[in-house]
């Protein structure tokens, strides 16, 4: 088996690259839930009915 990767143009997969990232994977493991509890929560405010 050779040492080389299959991907004979010697560029890395982006996805590849993504995985490999620890501080861009805490990022987005942090901000994905953030914005989504933000849209919920506006969400909610702006459904409440006004008195």
């Amino acid at each position: 088996m050779s040492d080389h990767d299959s991907d004979e143009s010697g560029q890395v997969p982006m996805m590849q690259k993504l995985l490999d990232n620890p501080f861009l994977l805490l990022f987005i493991g942090v901000a994905s839930p953030a914005m989504f509890y933000l849209v919920w929560g506006l969400a909610e405010i702006f459904t409440v009915p006004a008195r």
